[in-house]
């Protein structure tokens, strides 16, 4: 019976790359055998980030253009499926970087109010896979007290360290006590989140605290990208607000 429900959804829904958006050959599995080539990957040194209050932050991509415009229509357009492949592009990462240093797996909440607005939180469907593919318990142990201005809006890192202090908590401090605990999140620009929730974690008795992300942004073009996404926050409020208006966005 699954097996020919699968089949009915490949037949009407064919799967497609979640980067490029070409449809998916036989034998082919969340990404196109072009974007398997061609993707930004982060190897080696380059994957790995020393960050405040973490032990190592890793990431398997940087983000540039094909990857952002792929996370946009996760992230802003409720392509929810792609947490999948997401998600085990992050596991694969861990494995490689971070072998059997994790014992469990959270993730950097979004405030109740964002979510509301999105309808998902993006950093805990990642979690949800990378723990799955990992075979780690997934935990809630964090908590956003205050809504915040999105992360992607501050180009400065002193303005996004000032955004995220004292934004989040540690909701079980128990679940947490001499564990050696996975972050996940979804983008890394300055690492301001990853080390603001790594800090309330370590606070709360952590052993240690890892992260993965999906990508980080780094180098020259970090700006555009932080432009481009601010521009891409603001059209999905946007839409957002016409939409509970009754207007079609």
């Amino acid at each position: 019976m699954n097996r020919l429900r699968a089949w009915l959804l490949d037949l009407l829904f064919p799967p497609k790359c979640v980067f490029c958006r070409t449809l998916l050959d036989d034998g082919e599995h969340d990404l196109c055998r072009h974007c398997r080539q061609t993707l930004p990957r982060l190897s080696g040194p380059a994957a790995r980030q020393q960050l405040e209050f973490l032990t190592l932050a890793v990431s398997p991509l940087r983000y540039e253009e094909t990857v952002r415009t792929s996370f946009h229509r996760y992230k802003f357009y409720g392509q929810r499926s792609y947490a999948g492949a997401y998600g085990r592009l992050m596991a694969q990462c861990v494995q490689e970087h971070l072998p059997g240093q994790c014992e469990l797996v959270t993730w950097a909440p979004l405030s109740p109010r964002r979510k509301r607005e999105r309808g998902y939180d993006q950093a805990q469907l990642l979690a949800q896979i990378v723990a799955q593919q990992l075979d780690l318990p997934l935990c809630s142990t964090l908590e956003k007290t205050r809504h915040t201005a999105p992360q992607s809006g501050l180009s400065e890192e002193k303005a996004r360290r000032a955004n995220a202090q004292g934004a989040y908590r540690c909701t079980d401090p128990p679940k947490v006590q001499d564990r050696r605990v996975l972050l996940v999140d979804d983008i890394i620009t300055t690492g301001s989140t990853a080390s603001e929730c790594a800090h309330m974690l370590r606070a709360a008795g952590a052993k240690e605290v890892f992260c993965v992300t999906l990508a980080r942004a780094h180098g020259e073009r970090y700006e555009n990208l932080v432009k481009n996404t601010v521009e891409m926050e603001q059209e999905y409020l946007y839409n957002e607000k016409k939409s509970i208006l009754g207007d079609k966005p």
